[in-house]
């Protein structure tokens, strides 16, 4: 261990430097002027990679962008294979009068590393580079004791559009029996913890349709169907008494939460006040009877009304009966659901409660995305905690996260279990100005990285 950590300290400086180098190219993937400096990132980055021994490393092309694919294979032909998955695109920068540094000439402050990307996820693929050169070098060993493949995604930031296919056209390189995530948070700096799933999402629009044209609520209202009160209607019967989504067979495929699960979310430090502060200075929480708020958050889904509109919204009065009525739907999505499925569910659900004499539309743009979940008494799990709390010196907890992305195609289509292993921050603003991440702990994602690898060829086999 103290050759893995003096390896790792004596290395700091330059590896800061060399992802500063990274960090500097602005690689935003959702801007179509910006696609060349995405290619220039997947160059840089598998020029680096050569540089730091991989045998094997390639540029991947997509219809899109490109992503990197780099492997080195275990000394024993017969160790498992692990997949390590993070993305070297980046989200946009604006507003840019917001950002105190140039967000694409990085600078430290302190122990941060301040630019674009320094956190999600250029920093935290990047420390694995830095943990695989520890462990060789405290080992003494010529390669890592577990087949270790890089892959590195060019388009998480603009929906992962041909990731999916991506992984279908490489299934036989990428074959492993594990993929390794470094793309989302922990708790606190001092409070490690380790993700067990991410949600999903399902999105629909539902339009009414009454009269063929806005009628005068004088000579007509009170005796035809009003679209709008029919919307007003089906969305407050969207949830129940006790905060639970409506539809019929909604819940029927949700893995629930564990006994232990629940009481190691109990054990974080969580301030419901603090956070209500965060969440726009809300002034209470709400939602499903029965759990509590990160429970709510991180591992129960969801029906949220994103907007809602039809009729007259200028200034003065309008009395009319409008000739439709509009609404936006979002459902977040947890383990066991399937996108394709609740929206078909929804679709039934607006069919069986819209009125004669109203017309009901249900539009769904694409087919969501799949939540993804890592039970923490899985082998990996179990393994990737043990690793992590080496670095750490302290108990590792775990938590799950809102937000969705692409780990549910990686452990589907490769058939492998997913194990996250990250040490971003919440507060380390990402997608926003002055994304930032602490050095401190990239260097213990390293070491964090270094011990992993045999932990998880004993773990796997």
């Amino acid at each position: 261990m103290n050759d893995v950590v003096a390896y790792i300290q004596a290395d700091r400086d330059r590896f800061v430097a060399d992802l500063k180098e990274w960090l500097a190219i602005p690689s935003i993937s959702g801007d179509p002027a910006h696609a060349e400096d995405v290619r220039t990132s997947a160059r840089w980055l598998a020029d680096y990679l050569r540089g730091q021994g991989f045998p094997t490393v390639e540029v991947w092309e997509t219809p899109g962008l490109p992503a990197v694919f780099a492997e080195w294979p275990a000394e024993d032909p017969q160790a498992p294979t692990v997949v390590v998955y993070g993305h070297h695109d980046v989200q946009p920068v604006e507003p840019l009068e917001e950002w105190e540094t140039d967000p694409f000439k990085p600078v430290e402050k302190g122990d941060r590393l301040v630019g674009r990307g320094a956190s999600d996820d250029k920093g935290q693929v990047f420390f694995h580079t830095l943990g695989i050169r520890a462990a060789l070098a405290a080992s003494g060993r010529q390669a890592p004791p577990v087949t270790v493949k890089l892959l590195v995604e060019g388009e998480e930031e603009s929906g992962s559009v041909h990731f999916a296919e991506l992984l279908r056209t490489h299934r036989d390189r990428l074959a492993c029996d594990a993929v390794v995530i470094s793309d989302t948070t922990m708790w606190a700096a001092d409070v490690p913890s380790m993700c067990t799933g991410m949600r999903g999402l399902a999105e629909a629009e539902v339009t009414l349709r009454g009269p063929d044209g806005d009628l005068h609520s004088g000579s007509f209202g009170g005796a035809v169907p009003n679209p709008l009160h029919a919307m007003a209607s089906l969305l407050a019967a969207l949830h129940d008494a006790d905060g639970r989504v409506a539809v019929p067979g909604f819940y029927d495929d949700v893995v629930p939460l564990s006994d232990e699960e629940r009481e190691l979310f109990a054990r974080l430090p969580f301030d419901e006040a603090e956070w209500l502060r965060t969440a726009g200075n809300s002034r209470a929480a709400h939602g499903e009877k029965g759990y509590t708020t990160l429970e709510r958050v991180w591992a129960r889904p969801t029906a949220e009304i994103n907007g809602m509109w039809g009729g007259h919204t200028g200034p003065g009065g309008k009395t009319i009966v409008p000739r439709e009525a509009h609404a936006k739907i979002s459902f977040r999505l947890v383990a066991g659901q399937d996108p394709r499925t609740v929206q078909e569910q929804f679709r039934a659900w607006v069919a069986e409660r819209t009125p004669a004499g109203v017309q009901a539309e249900v539009r769904v743009p694409g087919n969501g995305v799949r939540p993804c979940f890592s039970p923490i008494d899985s082998p990996g799990v179990k393994a990737a905690r043990r690793a992590m709390e080496r670095a750490f010196d302290t108990e590792v907890l775990f938590t799950r996260e809102g937000g969705s992305g692409p780990e549910a195609d990686l452990a589907d289509i490769l058939d492998a279990p997913l194990i996250f292993v990250a040490v971003g921050l919440d507060g380390d603003r990402i997608h926003a100005p002055n994304e930032k991440v602490e050095v401190p702990l990239l260097l213990k994602g390293a070491e964090t990285a270094a011990y992993l690898w045999e932990e998880l060829a004993a773990a796997l086999r």
